[in-house]
This record gives C-alpha cells, structure tokens and sequence, in this order.
C-alpha cells in the first residue's frame, strides 16, 4: 500500500464503493440468500463487469466489521487493529481526547439467575436507548474521579467515555457475545490496567441498580483509544464521503477521513443523498446495513428480501455514471450461521475498461469463477484507482 500511495494521482472520475455488509451467506436449502434473490440488475451489470471473492483479513479468518472494513479502505487490518468503541464514538460524533477510554455498549437482558437470554435486548428502539442513556448519565457522572460520559446510540447500542487520568485499555471485554452464558467481570490484562478494570466493574454495578428488564444488564467490548491513522484523501489523492445509517459506520469513515453526508434511513433516502452530492466529492463509500442485521438474527428470508430491494436501486445508481463502481461486503453473515463468518466476500467491479468475464449472475459461486479470482480486500482500493486510472506507472 506504501507503494500505491506513492502512485496516487488527481482526477475527476468518480469511485464509488457500494458495501452491503453481511453479504455474502452459506447454503441453506441448497441455496445462499444471494442465490436464491431475484436481482436482474446485479446480474445486467455483472455481464459487464469483471467478478471476484476477497477475504477481509486471511483465509478462514471471521472478521469484525471494523477490520474488515478497514481493508476496504485500504489499510492492513492486521497492521492498524482499532477498538470497536472508538469506532462506535467517532459514529455517534463523540471528541475523543488523549485520556479517553471508549467501550462500545449493548443493553443486554439477563434472567434471574444472571444468565443473558437477549445480547441484544429486544433490539430496543433508538428512542428508548436514548431515555434509558439519560438515566445512566444522571446516577454515574464520576467513578474514582474519572469522568463518565455516556452516549446513545442506535437500538440496543450506546458508547461510553472514560475519561481520565493513568486509564489503560488493557481489560477483559464483559460481553461474551453469547446468549446462555453470564456476563463476564472485567479483569485487567495487565498491572497497569487494574484501574480501568475496577473503574468498569464499579460502573456496571451501578448500571444494574437503575436498569429495569428488558435492559436489565449492559455489555461492554472494544475498549480502545484513538490510533491516530493517515487520512484517505492525502494516501489516496482523493475527495472521500462515506453514506452510512449506523455510527459505527461513520465512525470508521471518519477515522479515516471521509466527510460524512447524514440521510434517512432507508435506502432510498441514502441513493437521494449520494445524488445530492455527486459533483461535490470522488470517491463514495456507501453503506447497506440491514443485510447483516437479518444474517445474524438467521432471518434468511429477510435477507433475500433486502438483496432485492438492494437490487431495485442499482439502475438509479448507474444513472450517475460512475467511472468506477464496486459492489461487495465488508464480511459474509450466513442466516444459517446467525454470525459473521469466514467466508469470502462476493465482489464486482465496473468500469469501461474492464474485460467482462462472462459471468451472467452475481452470486457467491459465480464470483468464484469470476476474472478477479480470489484476493484480500487490501487490494480493491489499488483495483479502484487503477481503472479511475488514479495511478501513475512504477517504474521506467
């Protein structure tokens, strides 16, 4: 990437990278949700298109959103590892100082007996995650002098600040991503974290006194500090805008430098917003969520239905005449699974100046045969720049 970032150059054609998390799925019934989909305008454009598979960090290696999309972007997961709450809080539009601690949260439900019987309790409303934040904020403001800042986000999702002095991220996440299993009590990793550790244990005690079913228990994971990373637009010689509805999203986009252009929540309110601002930048990052949402609650049906209503936008979206489009995901989330998993990522690459494969169908199993092979997904930026023609040559 030192090298692409070397032979960046300048110019007006337009990027767009069209990321439907959770895409890609495993067969149930014989069939993934990809296959099963009626999506007559993926399948158009993949006839002129050139198809692939990437994997977001190695083969066989279950990605988080946040190192899979890291990837996207053009920057070695395994080089910059980022904590799942500084992302969270960069999403919501939380400032992050040198002192911060931030933790992504969940309101969880726990039954009697401490056991977790919802991770996500209920999928709450963004409006109740919001009352129920307040209530936090008013009872926990300071724990052994470090400041408490408590922050929604959206459904079952909020962030936390930590802020100050001798705070180290070295502890034991309390979330084990599980149902059937208690919370786990947050333990140092290391001797310099014994502070972070107590600090957290001492806040979510204090939680559960004011919390009522159904978020009777909070979850914490992703306790992590800014790391700082170049920016996209100086590695990449690029005007970058990120289209997402989830903080997470934003938060990633903004790490890396992108503007962030607010929309609806719908699809159709996104596709107005990258209209809205077409001329204005070069590259797009564009988010679909849901696909990954109805992967892990193992809703397959629903996920064929949203690949559907994916597909409906994709002739609007030719309609700008992008000089580049890429359609994938940053990770695979099989209904059958109801988790991410390990595999490939389906992905199509437009341009004219591609040499079409002749693949007539996008799915997992076409994708396989496809002209781009199967490559890590550190390499669909330089992909991108190449046919912008966004690179120089190397070399004499």
């Amino acid at each position: 990437m030192d090298l692409v970032d070397k032979l960046a150059i300048k110019n007006e054609r337009k990027l767009l990278l069209f990321v439907i998390d959770g895409l890609g799925g495993a067969p149930q019934d014989g069939k993934t949700e990809l296959e099963k989909a009626n999506t007559p305008n993926l399948d158009r454009l993949a006839e002129k298109s050139i198809l692939g598979l990437t994997d977001p960090v190695s083969s066989g290696i279950t990605p988080g959103s946040g190192p899979a999309h890291l990837a996207l972007f053009g920057y070695d997961p395994l080089k910059y590892e980022i904590g799942r709450g500084v992302l969270e809080a960069l999403g919501v539009g939380m400032k992050l100082t040198e002192k911060d601690i931030a933790v992504r949260g969940n309101f969880a439900t726990v039954n009697d007996r401490g056991i977790i019987v919802d991770r996500r309790a209920g999928r709450i409303s963004s409006v109740e995650n919001e009352r129920i934040c307040k209530i936090l904020q008013e009872h926990i403001r300071k724990i052994e002098g470090v400041d408490i800042i408590v922050h929604s986000g959206k459904e079952h999702r909020f962030v936390v600040l930590f802020r100050g002095d001798g705070l180290y991220p070295d502890v034991l996440e309390t979330d084990p991503q599980k149902e059937g299993n208690p919370p786990i009590e947050c333990r140092a990793r290391t001797p310099e974290s014994e502070k972070m550790a107590r600090i957290v244990r001492e806040f979510v005690k204090r939680a559960k006194e004011v919390l009522s079913p159904p978020t009777n228990m909070i979850l914490l994971r992703g306790f992590a500090k800014h790391p700082g990373l170049p920016a996209m637009n100086k590695r990449f010689k690029l005007s970058c805008a990120c289209i997402a509805t989830y903080p997470m999203y934003k938060g990633l986009a903004r790490l890396v430098g992108m503007d962030i252009l607010e929309s609806g929540e719908t699809i159709y309110n996104e596709l107005k917003t990258l209209k809205t601002n077409w001329h204005a930048f070069d590259f797009f990052y564009f988010h679909i969520k849901k696909a990954d949402s109805l992967g892990e609650d193992g809703n397959f049906n629903g996920k064929v239905r949203l690949l559907e209503e994916v597909d409906s936008v994709i002739p609007e979206i030719l309609s700008l005449l992008p000089d580049v489009l890429v359609v994938t995901g940053d990770h695979s989330t099989p209904a059958v699974l109801k988790s991410h998993s390990w595999h490939p990522n389906p992905l199509l690459l437009y341009s004219e100046f591609v040499i079409p494969d002749g693949i007539t169908k996008f799915t997992e199993r076409n994708c396989a045969r496809g002209g781009l092979g199967r490559f890590p997904s550190l390499d669909v930026i330089p992909l991108m720049l190449a046919y912008g023609l966004k690179l120089k040559k190397y070399g004499a």
